[in-house]
This record gives structure tokens, sequence and C-alpha cells, in this order.
């Protein structure tokens, strides 16, 4: 599939094409390529926050009796790696991955993790060529069939959001996630993430992807709690 094909998916034409070319490219490639920083990791940074706001925004005006817990729990249920990686396929995104052949032989093209990044890269590369109206009229359209019809059903809660919701109840503040470190080859790279309560308690762990480590962080903290179990559901 083109870029051009792509673009009439997600339904926006770039101004500048090279920003959807580096939203496509993943570190691997830019790698095997000596290619320095031109990927996808700061547009997906970019884009991460541009989806918060869109689908922030959205929910507000879908749900005006709402709670802040629910429209935080609907949030988490749009924005997550598994949902962003359902749009990605639907947009066949991973035919358009610039992928390192390392990368390719590992079945990263079809890896959740990587999939999702991108799709947050794309958003972060429509902010930055058409603004934020833009960029949310993207995140809109292609949100159209998971916008939620109803505020009180959302699936379970994720790890960081249990414990957001923790702290708040019980410290009146909000945990901070720190990355550590990350080790290993680009595609099976672990990441060493900790994370800050507001009493001052940190408690760190690993994972596979940025992500993953944050939601195994929080699952830590939240066990010291006594808010979870040790049993990962």
């Amino acid at each position: 599939m083109t870029l051009d094909v792509l673009q009439d998916r997600i339904g926006y034409r770039f101004k500048d094409e090279s920003l959807l070319v580096l939203a496509v490219t993943h570190s691997s490639w830019a790698n095997e390529h000596s290619a320095g920083n031109a990927h996808n990791e700061r547009l997906e940074f970019l884009g991460d926050a541009v989806l918060e706001i869109a689908v922030s925004a959205q929910l507000f005006a879908r749900f005006p009796d709402a709670r802040e817990g629910e429209l935080t729990r609907l949030r988490s249920s749009l924005v997550n790696e598994a949902t962003l990686a359902v749009i990605a396929r639907k947009l066949h995104l991973d035919d358009c991955l610039r992928l390192a052949r390392g990368e390719e032989n590992q079945g990263g093209r079809q890896r959740d993790s990587l999939l999702s990044d991108a799709m947050e890269a794309v958003f972060g590369g429509v902010f930055v060529d058409g603004g934020i109206e833009k960029a949310r009229a993207v995140v809109e359209r292609l949100y159209t069939d998971l916008w939620p019809k109803n505020a009180t059903k959302v699936r379970r809660k994720d790890f960081k959001t249990k414990l957001q919701e923790a702290t708040q109840r019980i410290s009146k503040g909000l945990p901070v996630y720190a990355l550590e470190d990350s080790y290993g080859p680009e595609h099976a790279k672990i990441f060493s993430v900790r994370v800050d309560l507001p009493d001052g308690r940190q408690f760190r762990a690993s994972g596979p992807g940025l992500k993953r480590a944050e939601q195994e962080a929080a699952h830590v903290a939240l066990v010291a709690l006594g808010e979870e179990d040790g049993e990962e559901k």
C-alpha cells in the first residue's frame, strides 16, 4: 500500500509528506540505515499528547453528566495499545511501516506495541503539519466506530488508571513515571521504569515496551498499597 492510499484512509493530506514518512519509520530502520534520529519516536511522544487531548475533549462533550473517574476510565479504554493497534490494522498501516530486516523477521509488523506507537506518530505528524484542529478531526474520524455509547460500560481498569485513582484517594496526588534504563536489541528491547508515589515511595518494574513497563510498575505499587493482589489478571 502506498502512502497516498494511507492518506486517503486517514482522511488527511499532508502538506509535508516527509512527516508521514517519518511517522511510519521505526527506529530499527533508522539504525540499520545509519539515519540517526530519523524515526518516529519523537512524533510518537507528541502524538500521545494529541490523542489524549482529542479523546478527552470528545468524551467531555459526549458525556456531560459523567464524573471525572468515569471519563478517565473511558479515555483509558480508548487510548491504550490494543485499541490503537486495532485502528492501525484497519488502516493497513502495517503495510507502510519501514522496519529493519531483523525487526521484520521477528514479526514486528504485526506487533501491537509497534503498531500503536506508529499510530500515535501519525497523529503527531498531522498535528505538526496541520495543527490541533486537523489532528482532532482525524482522531474523531478514526474512532467513529469506537466511541462508547454509555459512560458506565467500560472494560476493566488498567493498572495505571487504578493507581492514579488510588493515589488521588489516599494522598490527594498523582503517581509520576520515569524511564530509568533500556537495554537489549531493538527488536526485543526491555525498559526499566520507576513510579514515584505522592507519599515518597518508589517502585520499579521492567517490561517489553515502555507502556508495558509502566503498567508493570503500577501493578507492583498497587500490590504494595493493598489495592491489588500479586497475580496479574
